[in-house]
């Protein structure tokens, strides 16, 4: 998702989060409406904070980089990191996937292959 989106979404989860407590603090018959507001806004929040783009490392979704072929990296990787005979199938795109694996640190990367 890209850093945009997940910002939006947290800021609507902020705001119906807030609204839902602004209703259970009224009382009375409008108490109770304020649970669902509550719930929906923790929701987006804890996915907005949460959700990474599949496929990617840490540095390459801090950094915000378009995501590469599939939704895996772009470009050459680090030399530590080597090609495993591991490959599958995106179940998203149908792209062919190919694991690499950096074997000092167990790090996992994945790029489409052809």
């Amino acid at each position: 998702m890209q850093f945009t989106i997940r910002l939006l979404l947290f800021a609507i989860g902020g705001l119906l989060f807030l609204s839902g407590l602004a209703l259970l603090t009224q009382g009375g018959a409008a108490a109770s409406t304020g649970l669902w507001p509550i719930a929906i806004g923790a929701g987006l929040m804890i996915v907005a904070v949460l959700e990474r783009t599949r496929y990617r490392s840490e540095a390459a979704e801090r950094a915000h980089h378009d995501p590469g072929p599939g939704g895996g990296e772009d470009g050459t990787l680090e030399p530590p990191f080597q090609p495993t005979p591991e490959l599958f199938r995106d179940p998203t795109t149908g792209r062919l996937m190919r694991v690499w694996v950096n074997s000092r640190s167990g790090e996992r990367r994945y790029r489409a292959e052809g």
